[in-house]
């Protein structure tokens, strides 16, 4: 063939779970041997699926994003948002493969959460972002298992937790206004008292998944002097139509193009108070912590889909003679990549081994403040490497990766959603420094890494161990200044803080997986030489 006749071979993805060696050989290490076998031909199924019927609809909702048809053809006002079929097939897709239902059915006890987050992590990078709802109707779960009165409990949460396409609903989390998005304190939607129930009247700026069934959001009490309270809303009566909802236009985003994302204004929308009147900040907490994980999660999942196109696409792409995989400095930029995956990978789902043991009551008390201090560090953390691992996966393309038809932007673009969503790097810094003012966290942070370090027997990560204790210092020193020099110190460096925080958790978990065969002793040994700052 002539070079006038050449023509590229674009990647192709082979079954997602068993292609994935790093998930397999971490779920060997960590999961029960009975465990493992009952779930993972589902899991296998799963990774058939992401690499296969998925794709295409995936293409199809993104190829054909949301609509917003005000009108019917008479006049009368509808609000109704058009999706895709392969945005509708989705949603289908993730009832069928139990996303939400499979941390509440806890055939798995503590474990069910993580296997719950394997199949996330296998759903996501195919689902167009479907992912998204999914989240927020596992977060609304959450929040009446946990506060929600009977009603609720009978008749809304078997819906959200509902492995049937048909049975399902999702649900919304509509917390942000025109003041703002993380800082609530300025959310102007009001609660009115009517009968048994409230109706709510206020704008939100920005609602995801306008298309749900439920959604919880904040406004203010008038049984609490007006403080935040938390309240659920069904979207439509039985005929279908909106509770007095007026949808002013959807949002024309950067990235997650499928997912459609309404600004809106509640006119007197029918609602139910869950939680305590007033605690509504601490109440939807309970939300954000499993919008949090999945934040995480998915930000893993993206960068393990590049890195599979990537190593995929270096296998068939020939320049300068060579294979892009026979080509030093290219195998070198793979293996960086893999090396970010393998840390932000074991951030994950040792984040999600804590939620899964906090869910089925077995957490220790330590476990417990090591869960609320590594949520928002680990969202910040794998939000903002998401982003570098995806813009470097695209790289390795050439043109092609900045090529729209190819599908590869659309994966940068996504990314870029997620050091944004449920809180955004410098506010999960100050979430750090707030849990380290209430409690004891930092000390038992210092002490787990310390006693895990130390019961570590690898002399060939000994002089990285050593840095490891050196970093623990000097973060548990700057705290000490930082503490002594006030409030604005602090919080200028909150955000080096955080990521110095992650970087010392990681270099812990890349030890262990080293030392139980998770990882090569080699992967261990580059993050530590490229990642591993001291604050």
């Amino acid at each position: 063939m002539s070079q006038r006749e050449f023509f590229q071979d674009g990647p192709s993805l082979a079954n997602q779970f068993e292609d994935d060696r790093l998930l397999r050989a971490w779920l060997d290490a960590h999961l029960p041997a009975a465990t493992l076998a009952d779930i993972r031909p589902g899991l296998a199924r799963l990774g058939g699926r992401a690499a296969g019927d998925m794709l295409a609809m995936a293409a199809d909702a993104e190829a054909h994003p949301p609509r917003h048809v005000p009108y019917d053809a008479w006049g009368r006002r509808i609000d109704h948002i058009e999706v895709a079929a392969g945005w509708q097939a989705l949603h289908r897709v993730a009832a069928e493969e139990g996303i939400v239902a499979t941390a509440y059915e806890r055939r798995q006890a503590a474990w069910s959460r993580v296997h719950q987050c394997v199949r996330l992590y296998l759903y996501n990078p195919s689902s167009a972002i479907c992912s998204c709802p999914m989240a927020m109707t596992d977060g609304a779960a959450r929040l009446i298992e946990l506060y929600g009165g009977d009603t609720l409990k009978a008749q809304v949460l078997p819906r959200l937790t509902s492995s049937d396409p048909e049975r399902m609903w999702t649900s919304g989390q509509w917390m942000t206004e025109r003041t703002g998005g993380s800082d609530v304190s300025g959310t102007s939607t009001e609660a009115r008292r009517d009968g048994h129930g409230f109706r709510l009247h206020g704008t939100k700026w920005f609602t995801s998944a306008t298309t749900c069934e439920f959604a919880v959001t904040l406004a203010r009490d008038p049984e609490a002097d007006g403080k935040l309270s938390v309240f659920g809303l069904e979207l439509r009566d039985r005929d279908g139509r909106l509770h007095n909802i007026f949808l002013h236009r959807l949002k024309d985003k950067l990235g997650t193009r499928a997912l459609p994302t309404a600004e809106l204004t509640l006119q007197g929308t029918p609602a139910v108070r869950i939680g305590e009147p007033g605690r509504g900040v601490r109440t939807i907490a309970t939300v954000l912590n499993i919008t949090r994980l999945y934040n995480t999660v998915c930000a893993v999942s993206y960068m393990r889909r590049g890195l599979a196109l990537a190593q995929d696409y270096a296998g068939r792409r020939r320049a300068f003679g060579k294979l892009l995989k026979d080509q030093p400095l290219h195998r070198e930029t793979l293996a960086d990549l893999e090396c970010e995956l393998a840390a932000a990978f074991h951030l994950a789902f040792e984040l999600a081994t804590l939620v899964g043991r906090e869910e089925t009551g077995v957490a220790t008390d330590s476990e417990i403040l090591l869960l609320r201090l590594l949520t928002p560090v680990a969202k910040l953390y794998t939000g903002k490497q998401s982003v570098a691992a995806a813009s470097e996966a695209l790289e390795s393309f050439g043109g092609q990766g900045y090529i729209e038809d190819t599908g590869l932007p659309s994966l940068l673009r996504d990314c870029q959603v997620l050091s944004i969503w449920e809180g955004t790097t410098n506010v999960l810094s100050l979430d750090v420094l707030r849990v380290l003012e209430k409690s004891d966290a930092f000390v038992t942070f210092v002490a787990d890494t310390r006693n895990r370090a130390e019961s570590l027997k690898l002399p060939e990560l000994a002089a990285e161990l050593d840095d490891l204790m050196r970093a623990l210092l000097r973060a548990g020193k700057w705290l000490d200044e930082a503490r002594q020099a006030g409030r604005e110190m602090m919080e200028a460096g909150a955000r080096r803080f955080a990521f110095s925080l992650a970087r010392i958790r990681i270099g812990l978990l890349l030890a262990e997986a080293a030392g139980s065969g998770v990882i090569d002793i080699d992967v261990a040994q580059r993050w530590y030489r490229k990642r591993l700052a001291l604050v």
